[in-house]
This record gives C-alpha cells, sequence and structure tokens, in this order.
C-alpha cells in the first residue's frame, strides 16, 4: 500500500481523486517521489529522467488539492532558480488567491553537500508565504525518507478542510 492510499484510508476517503501538483526543477527528485508514493506493486524499479511531463493518479475522496515543491537541497547553485519558479508559481493567478497547502521536500538530503531544511527554507524565503499552509520535510526520495511525515502533514490538511 502506497503512503497516499495509506493517506486516503486513514481519512476514511475513498474512490474520488485528489489532485495534487508536483513540481520542482529538473533531477530535484519529483518522479522518484512520486513513485515512491505509489502503492509498492506499482512502483517502477528503474526511474529515468523524464521528458515533459507525467500525470499520475491516486485514489482518495473530497476534490481537494495540494502542492507538493521538491528541491535538490545538495544543488546549491541552483537555489536561486528553484525560489524564482517557486515565486512564478505563487503569483500565478491560478494559485495566488487561494489557500492551497504547499509541502516542500528538501531531497537529496543523504548527499555529502546537502544544505539542511531550515536553510532551504531560509534561502526559499519560505517564512514570507503568509496566506497559505506550508511545511518543509527534508527527504531522500530513494530510500523513502522523510515521505511520511510530509503525507502526515497533508493529511492534516485535508482533515482540516473536511471539518
Amino acid at each position: 500500500m502506497g503512503l497516499l492510499d495509506r493517506l486516503s484510508g486513514l481519512l476514511g476517503l475513498k474512490k474520488k481523486e485528489v489532485h495534487v501538483l508536483c513540481l520542482g526543477l529538473d533531477n530535484s527528485g519529483k518522479t522518484t517521489i512520486i513513485n515512491k508514493l505509489k502503492p509498492s506493486n506499482a512502483q517502477s524499479q528503474d526511474i529515468v529522467p523524464t521528458i515533459g511531463f507525467s500525470i499520475e493518479k491516486f485514489k482518495s475522496s473530497r476534490e481537494g488539492q495540494a502542492i507538493i515543491f521538491v528541491i535538490d537541497s545538495s544543488d546549491r547553485l541552483r537555489m536561486v532558480v528553484a525560489k524564482e519558479e517557486l515565486d512564478t508559481l505563487l503569483n500565478h493567478p491560478d494559485i495566488k488567491h487561494r489557500r492551497i497547502p504547499i509541502l516542500f521536500f528538501a531531497n537529496k538530503m543523504d548527499l555529502r553537500d546537502a544544505v539542511t531544511s531550515v536553510k532551504v527554507s531560509q534561502l526559499l524565503c519560505l517564512e514570507n508565504i503568509k496566506d497559505k499552509p506550508w511545511h518543509i520535510c527534508a527527504s531522500d526520495a530513494i530510500k523513502g525518507e522523510g515521505l511520511q511525515e510530509g503525507v502526515d502533514w497533508l493529511q492534516d490538511q485535508i482533515q482540516a478542510v473536511k471539518t
């Protein structure tokens, strides 16, 4: 059972799709994270770089929406680019005026050059996001480390909308 299936099960939610937009720079680990969120029998063994985009569907209840933004925490040179892309996202008309939860994965924490999730938060100026709930998790997508914390946070956000 994948993490998103467990999330929907814990909430008593079934049958409807939850639309989660997963974004980040190339080579940040988006596809690997999405793969780890699938049930184990649906996971790919070999992940290759995604050309263009991919769409995955997971079953859950209400039509909730969230954003997962993946950052390569070991790529300090591209943090500025990641911040620019995040700013573009936050100012997009479809996102700007919505209270949509954003989960940040500071990925590749296992690599020697990785900066902490606190440092990633500072570099991306996440403290300036006042109108949307957000959370940052350190992660190692290949091992699946840190993903459960993010799913738990998403569960809390969905539960808050549900009640």
